[in-house]
């Protein structure tokens, strides 16, 4: 999946040896670098050829009327988009006015790392000018975790065999708005054909110029984003190392400031530009106070020292790996994946701070920046067990949004509140409710992240200030939302609870009845908002109190919730064996994928909507996310038959889906199937498996890859809050070791084909947990060592759709798979010169 020569397994760096025009935009997300509130695209200093040269900022985004072919009420109004922030990466090197342009330049020596160990990209390469002249380029950047508004670059030239004038021209420059205008192609009208998993285009100017201006080496602009009215600042500052003589000159306009410095360079003696940049944004602050605030974060930057300021980088992320990474023996690529993918997780939420995580963190503007149920599902858990604060802050968001939440809700004719699909600022952005609005799951999935923060941290004083906000208006909606339905025909049995009109996880199927995941995930937030209420008042009259007054309670509807949960429908196929993904869905013919030409894939881009809708075809795991998430619900019967149905209906068109087949496939017994999934999930952007890397990490697979790594193959269950473990190690695997931290105390699990030994720091209480249903207890500063006797169930081979085939439905028809083919009719001359219609398979 990767080239090797180029790229080189290395389990601490990502390497590229040689450059290349081709993939830039892929090459540009892997080199990403950032905090969670700014990223740097992976852009090369001289800021040519780029698929996306791209300065993000969480949350930093413009707003526009989302314009629908035909109105309805209750559609999206509003859409947002991420905006591309002024560029601050620019570094040009002329030497005897010669430009470095890595496309035609001679270079000789070439190598870009990103450094996961220490969070710095580096680049050093060796130019030969047309004259002769050798030109050594190092060059390297990181944005600060200690300073969440900092970003620090240096670039050092040395002519290495002769005395020549040198020029780096600095610059700052808006690209959202000018780019056309300095060079390269408007990201607002770059030509991306039909893919929905793109940013959305701005034709009109988006950033308003406001203050800007140069006094010495630093440089300043501000603007007003047009409709949404958010501000951002930049400030630069320079710092020039050198023994050689040189001079500055200046250049500032509304779009572009330059600090240009002009060196006599002599052989052998190296220049040193260090650039010090700090990027502040407000949905309200005017954009002069702003510059204040970067003038203030680059004044202590600068006093603190480049130096300094690295070495606090390396030390931050010392500790973000000593309690977040996971060990892989002896298998060296997916040692360097994984480390890619939890390096990628720590950039995109670590200085998220009171913004969610994007789809794709800040490295692209794919999804157009926005916050999906993706973070609950696929970050959370990460966040949770090994940076409590984090998930913490993400789900801080989520009840910031609450507000905007019931609005929607009430919108819809629902109680309580509902959470927007895709979101910037809290209000619905998707334009196509049908896989939009309508997965009402994600009010689960928020709820379901927020019970698995409590209970892995005990942080009870978050749930009751305002986690149980959550929880209540969560619930609400699902009991207005469903509706009872008695059996007995006479009207007078509530016998089930059903809940019609969905979208699951799969958008291939939408707006259905009944929809298993949805179900059975919102029996769980009724459950839980029930349990949560009643803990409560039972342990703290005082909050409760307040809550019952904030939020209007009435203290019969936790038992309502309670008895809904208990009388949810959860559908299930006695013919089949299995559980039905909706009402309706096993009437539907099979999509035979097996059969499905590559160049057809992914369905959405080849198939209208209304074809795909008529097949059972799945975009990601649907009813197999559910066996996951709540497994605790389903026998071990229930999850192999289930699996084995839906595993050869799964395109996989979504990067969501890998990560939840892999553990599944380890849980039921098929260990290679799920090694194979998790290969592709951890090389999804490295090897570019989905064709869309080039518009930014896929951070929610990212953080399935520690979650296939924990509970796949790990084993690792945390239902009702017990922590449990039930391995499945993959053969060629000796060793597999993680951390957990639970209440406060850090777990060390390492896992061998013979034993499953877990350590406990020596901070925090004693913790229980069970293997494979025997209980045990580790105190502080100890360790348990158990026994493992096999690694579970072993299925070769992996499910086919042929299996299915022959099948009988509830009703005596067969199940049968085919592929749509378009069919043109095209008209022949038989022998007899008389017209004849066939069919062509096109």
């Amino acid at each position: 999946m990767i080239d090797r020569d180029r790229f080189p397994v290395d389990e601490w760096r990502l390497v590229e040896t040689e450059f290349s025009v081709d993939d830039t935009g892929v090459t540009e997300t892997l080199f990403s670098v950032g905090n969670g509130y700014l990223g740097l695209r992976g852009n090369s200093i001289e800021g040519r050829f780029a698929h996306e040269q791209g300065t993000f900022i969480n949350g930093f985004h413009e707003t526009f009327p989302i314009r629908h072919a035909e109105q309805a009420y209750g559609f999206a109004e509003v859409g947002q988009t991420i905006i591309n922030a002024p560029d601050a990466k620019v570094m040009r090197v002329y030497v005897d006015d010669e430009p470095l342009s890595l496309d035609v330049a001679d270079v000789r020596e070439y190598e870009r790392v990103l450094d996961m160990r220490q969070g710095i990209l580096r680049r050093t390469l060796l130019w030969v000018t047309p004259s002769g002249k050798e030109v050594r380029i190092e060059d390297e950047r990181f944005v600060s975790f200690d300073e969440k508004h900092l970003a620090m670059l240096r670039l050092t030239v040395t002519v290495l065999n002769s005395d020549a004038p040198i020029t780096v021209s600095n610059q700052l420059l808006n690209r959202q708005d000018g780019e056309g205008i300095y060079g390269g192609s408007p990201m607002a009208s770059a030509s991306t054909g039909f893919d929905p998993r793109k940013t959305e285009k701005l034709t009109d100017r988006v950033l308003q110029p406001r203050e800007y201006w140069q006094d010495g080496n630093r440089s300043a602009l501000s603007y007003e984003v047009t409709e949404s009215g958010m501000t951002l600042a930049v400030v630069a500052d320079h710092e020039v190392d050198t023994a050689n003589e040189y001079t500055s000159r200046w250049l500032i306009e509304p779009d572009i400031a330059k600090n240009v410095f002009r060196v006599e360079a002599k052989a052998g003696v190296p220049t040193t530009i260090t650039k010090f940049v700090s990027y502040h944004t407000s949905r309200g602050v005017p954009a002069g106070e702003l510059v204040d605030r970067c003038r203030r974060t680059v004044d202590r930057a600068r006093t603190i020292g480049f130096a300094t300021l690295r070495e606090r980088q390396i030390d931050w992320f010392a500790a973000f790996w000593d309690r977040s990474d996971v060990r892989i023996g002896g298998q060296a690529d997916l040692q360097q994946a994984t480390r890619w993918c939890l390096f990628q997780l720590a950039q995109a939420a670590a200085r998220a701070d009171g913004q969610g995580v994007p789809a794709k963190g800040v490295t692209g503007s794919g999804y157009s920046g926005h916050y999906f149920w993706d973070t609950e599902v696929y970050v959370l858990p990460f966040l949770a067990y090994t940076t409590p604060q984090w998930a913490r802050n993400a789900l801080r968001m989520r009840y910031l949004m609450l507000p905007a939440a019931r609005k929607r809700a009430h919108q819809l004719n629902e109680a309580g509140a509902l959470f927007p699909w895709r979101t910037i600022n809290g209000e619905e952005a998707s334009a196509y409710y049908a896989a939009g609005t309508a997965q009402y799951h994600i009010n689960a999935d928020v709820s379901f992240a927020l019970a698995k923060y409590v209970r892995a941290t005990g942080d009870e004083a978050f749930l009751a200030r305002e986690g149980v906000d959550i929880a209540v208006d969560t619930a609400r909606l699902w009991s207005t939302l469903g509706f009872w339905r008695s059996s007995d025909g006479d009207g007078d049995g509530e016998d089930s609870f059903h809940i019609h009109g969905v979208t699951g996880p799969d958008e291939y199927t939408t707006v259905v009845n009944d929809n298993l995941f949805t179900n059975v995930m919102a029996r769980f937030n009724l459950r839980f908002a029930a349990r949560t209420v009643r803990d409560l008042a039972e342990n703290d009259p005082e909050a409760y109190g307040r809550m019952a007054d904030r939020m209007n309670l009435d203290p019969s509807e936790p038992d309502r919730w309670e008895k809904a949960a208990e009388a949810m429908h959860i559908p299930f196929s006695p013919a089949l064996g299995i559980h039905p993904q909706d009402a309706v869905f096993l009437e539907r013919e099979i999509w035979d994928l097996e059969n499905t030409p590559p160049d057809q894939r992914p369905l959405l881009l080849h198939f209208h909507p209304l074809v795909i809708y008529r097949y059972q075809v799945l975009k990601q795991a649907d009813v197999v996310l559910a066996l996951f998430l709540q497994g605790n619900h389903f026998t071990d019967a229930e999850k192999l038959a289930d699996f084995e149905y839906y595993d050869p209906l799964t395109t996989g068109d979504s990067t969501l889906s890998a990560v939840v087949q892999s553990i599944l496939a380890a849980e039921v017994g098929y260990q290679d199937l799920a090694l194979e999934y998790f290969r592709q999930a951890a090389f999804v952007d490295l090897g570019d498996l989905h064709h869309n890397a080039a518009d930014g990490v896929h951070v929610a697979s990212a953080g399935g890859v520690w979650t296939a790594l924990v509970s796949g193959f790990g084993g690792m269950r945390d239902h009702f809050g017990r922590l449990t473990f039930d391995p499945r190690l993959p053969v060629d695997w000796p060793e597999l070791s993680y951390v957990l931290h639970w209440h406060g105390t850090r777990l060390n699990v390492t896992l061998t084909t013979g034993a499953l030994t877990l350590h406990a720091g020596e901070e925090g209480g004693p913790v229980e947990f069970a293997v494979r249903g025997v209980d045990y207890t580790v105190a502080p500063g100890e360790t348990v060592r158990v026994a493992l006797h096999g690694q579970g169930p072993l299925i070769p081979g992996r499910p086919s759709i042929r299996q299915l085939e022959g099948s009988v439905r509830e009703d005596g028809t067969l199940l049968s798979a085919s592929v749509p083919i378009v069919t043109a009719s095209i008209p022949l001359v038989s022998s007899d010169d008389e017209p004849v219609a066939v069919g062509l398979d096109a």
